[in-house]
């Protein structure tokens, strides 16, 4: 307080009382509400109708219902926090979108029926919500993955528009994220929606509303030239009123400009965005299931599912697998586009005959794969999340399925005007040509039986009966028929010898005949694959079947039945066709001969030609085993020289430093080979250490379990025992590298034991470990009393290699040499004589290096 100031004491001191702002003031407040008004609200509007865009190819109105909320939600923060700090308003703005985005999800997820417990439905909604919104099927049926990602767009256009255009005062910027948003929408629609006429007029509005009245910054207070001196305001009005012209110019210019080609693309089909997105794949068990019924039809009492049908009274329903529509001479195949569908799927205009209402609740057993078993043609299924092509009516489960899945269909089952089809056409053209191609290298036999079948069968459908009854009469159907439906397998079944397996086949083989004889008469067929329940309870394996179906104009799909009836007796093909033989071609035939043809030779008694055969028989197997001995032989010398090659180059070649370190690699090698492997990050003295630990531990090993080696005449040894050790022999079966025997020292040509890297002549050791020699080889007590050779030596000469390169000479180098030799010997001496074999010919030390 200051100094001067009154200071009021006692009861006489006046109250505070709220004073009243005056009548002006509070005119003014609403004046700046009003003006504040209309950007937000442009906001909302712009970002609303983005999802009025996008609803337009979603089953309901839930997802513009949605984007609605966001829209008000994520401006309405930004209003209430305008007086807090800009670093704060995201955060506060995020929460509340994660608030409502839980709500959304839990909302679609409840309405769709999905499966599975919240927590899982929302992660996997972040996880596969991007491409799932470009795979759906259209409708899309607005369920948590389909709804995720507009809705958080939708709520970050919305904040982003509203921070720039209210807190920094620029609207026009402002209004570009949710500019954004709807040139999105109409993007991910594409060609799949009427045009958006009017949500596209009242967009252009909303943005005029927001720019023609005040806003942003100014909106919350006085006018910002109202302090400036008036020669000042005038300057800078008549620039604001300058740049506002050159603004209109620029748009004129533009407009006038891109106008007319903008026009012109109004007529224009806009690119669809789904065919940038792979659909969801299956394996090829699941893109041709006609292979499985012969695989079915040998275990006929494996369950597959569970079936619950209520429909009108009848016979079951079939439910359909898979509609094979392709076929490329060796295969038939779905070759479908699935899109992911919700709960309901599109429908189709049904034909002129009867329609029912079927479901069905399925509960899948030991059926694998992806396919999903439904009546055709589904329109509703849930419990399961599905992918499905309309163009076949095929469905799939992208997760696959598995024992105990369950879940509802609601199918609508046509049932064909009979008295139609008799006088129906089929129709030609690029719609169905598809279902009308017989690919190249169709059997010569086959064509003349569809020529035959059609001559006196003119309309389509008496030609579809021809083909059906033919089929009926002359084949059976046996459960060990082999699966195979290429052109020679249907050439086998149709005209194949009765008495050598042909004439009877699976439905797999009836179908697919039925089917290639259709399109060779002209008739538009494909394969169906699925079962022929006996009513409710479990589907087995014995009820797969396949059928082939034709499309009749203004009828549909048809199915027919090639199977014979299992009281008739079918009839030789030969009765009703017959092929004509071909003739071979001239330069092929048999010139005549001038001599008698000789009189055929009696029958050899039994036994007498036996011998002739057997005979051959045991040469060929005598043959292909010696050739195979020479091969394995070539192999294991081949493999041996390798390794003495390798032993010669390491340790005889290069500088002294180089052959230290070709000693040091055998060294470790040998360790490898022996199981005692080294790492890299031991040093030379501690893999020294090491080493010979592990020869002392392999001696006691042997000598534990072994008994005396008998030498090359079989003799057991006697005298010494320690006779003929690397230590003390005296050279003629004495250890390399330490035996007094006539050698040339470490790369000597071995000769009588001595030399380290030799051939081995003579019983002396090869520097790789070959063939060890058995005179003189230490076992029992001997074993353990032997000295423990080392490399202590090798290990002191490869870290003064690493630490003073150059320095060492060629005498240090054969030291090396000799001990990296002898130690290998020994380790390898030590070892049972099964493992001494493979340590030879163990092809590892020609690639651990590489």
């Amino acid at each position: 307080m200051g100094r001067g100031a009154p200071v009021v004491t006692g009861t006489d001191a006046p109250l505070a009382a709220p004073v009243a702002p005056p009548a002006d003031d509070r005119g003014g407040r609403a004046l700046r509400v009003l003006r504040a008004t209309p950007v937000p609200l442009a906001l909302v509007v712009q970002v609303a109708l983005a999802g009025v865009v996008l609803g337009r190819v979603y089953a309901d109105d839930l997802l513009t219902r949605l984007m609605l909320g966001a829209a008000v939600g994520s401006v309405l923060v930004s209003v209430a926090a305008r007086r807090l700090p800009s670093w704060l308003v995201a955060p506060v703005s995020v929460a509340a979108m994660t608030g409502w985005t839980l709500f959304a999800l839990h909302l679609a997820a409840r309405r769709a029926a999905l499966p599975g417990g919240f927590a899982e439905v929302a992660v996997d909604a972040a996880r596969n919500g991007i491409p799932r919104l470009l795979t759906a099927m259209i409708p899309v049926e607005p369920t948590p993955d389909t709804v995720l990602v507009p809705l958080v767009a939708a709520w970050l256009a919305g904040l982003t528009g509203a921070e720039v255009a209210m807190r920094a005062g620029r609207t026009l910027l402002g209004f570009l994220p949710a500019a954004l948003l709807y040139a999105g929408a109409l993007y991910v629609v594409g060609p799949n929606a009427d045009p958006a006429v009017w949500p596209s007029v009242a967009f252009a509005a909303a943005v005029a509303l927001g720019l023609v009245a005040p806003g942003g910054r100014g909106a919350n207070g006085p006018d910002p030239t109202a302090a400036l001196a008036p020669e000042v305001r005038t300057a800078v009005r008549a620039r604001l009123v300058a740049g506002t012209a050159t603004g209109v110019a620029v748009v004129v210019g533009l407009a006038a400009l891109l106008g007319p080609a903008l026009a012109a693309q109004v007529d224009e089909r806009p690119v669809d965005p789904r065919r940038y997105v792979e659909p969801p794949r299956v394996e090829s068990l699941d893109e041709n299931p006609l292979i499985r019924i012969s695989g079915w039809a040998l275990n006929p009492d494996q369950k597959l599912l569970d079936v619950t049908t209520r429909a009108p009274a009848g016979p079951p329903p079939r439910i359909r697998l898979a509609v094979l529509s392709d076929y490329d001479g060796v295969t038939w195949r779905v070759g479908a586009t699935y899109r992911n569908a919700g709960r309901v799927l599109p429908a189709t205009e049904p034909g002129p005959g009867t329609v029912d209402t079927v479901r069905q609740e399925i509960t899948v057993a030991d059926l694998t794969g992806r396919l999903l078993p439904a009546v055709a043609t589904p329109r509703e299924v849930t419990g399961a999340r599905v992918a499905y092509d309309p163009t076949t009516g095929t469905l799939i489960r992208p997760e696959g399925l598995g024992p105990g899945l369950r879940y509802t269909v609601t199918s609508l089952r046509e049932r064909p005007d009979a008295g139609l089809l008799a006088t129906a056409d089929v129709p030609s053209g690029d719609e169905v040509a598809r279902v009308l191609r017989v690919p190249d290298g169709t059997p010569e036999p086959m064509r003349r039986l569809a020529a035959q079948l059609a001559e006196d069968n003119g309309a389509p459908y008496a030609r579809a009966t021809a083909i059906e009854q033919f089929l009926a009469e002359h084949y059976r159907v046996v459960a060990d028929a082999p699966s195979g439906h290429a052109y020679p397998n249907l050439s086998f079944f149709l005209f194949g010898p009765r008495n050598g397996g042909g004439q009877r086949g699976t439905s797999e083989q009836f179908a697919a005949s039925f089917a290639v004889l259709g399109r060779l008469t002209g008739l538009p067929t494909r394969v169906v694959v699925g079962f022929s329940p006996r009513g409710d309870g479990p589907v087995r394996a014995a009820d797969a079947l396949a059928w082939p179906e034709v499309f009749f104009s203004g009828v549909g799909w048809v199915p027919f039945d090639p199977l014979p009836r299992p009281d008739e007796e079918p009839r030789p093909v030969e009765e009703d066709f017959r092929p004509p033989k071909e003739e071979p071609p001239p330069s092929e035939a048999p010139e005549p001969t001038v001599e008698p043809t000789a009189t055929p030779s009696a029958v050899a008694a039994p036994g007498s030609g036996d011998t002739g055969r057997g005979v051959s028989r045991w040469l060929l197997v005598t043959v292909a085993g010696l050739v195979s001995s020479l091969l394995v032989g070539a192999a294991l010398a081949t493999l041996v020289g390798l390794r003495r090659a390798q032993a010669r180059a390491r340790l005889g070649r290069g500088d002294p430093g180089e052959r230290v370190a070709g000693a040091w690699r055998q060294v470790t090698d040998a360790l490898r080979l022996a199981g005692r492997p080294v790492g890299d990050d031991l040093a030379a003295t501690e893999v020294a250490a090491r080493a010979r630990q592990a020869l002392a531990e392999a001696r006691a090993a042997l000598a534990r379990g072994t008994a005396p080696t008998p030498d090359r005449t079989g003799a057991l040894p006697t005298g010494d025992p320690t006779a003929g050790w690397p230590e003390g022999g005296d050279g003629a079966g004495g250890w390399p590298g330490s035996g007094e025997g006539a050698g040339d020292g470490p790369v000597g040509d071995g000769a009588a034991g001595g030399g380290a890297a030799g051939d081995g002549a003579a019983g002396g050791w090869p520097a790789d470990g070959g063939a060890a020699p058995l005179a003189g080889a230490p076992t029992g007590t001997a074993l353990l009393a032997a000295p423990v050779p080392g490399v202590d030596e090798l290990a002191r000469l490869l870290n003064q290699v690493a630490f003073a390169p150059g320095t060492l000479t060629g005498a240090e180098a054969d030291r090396a040499a000799a001990e990296a030799v002898s130690y290998v010997a020994a380790l390898r001496a030590a070892r049972p004589w099964w493992r001494r074999l493979l340590w030879s010919i163990h092809p590892g030390p020609l690639r651990w290096h590489r």
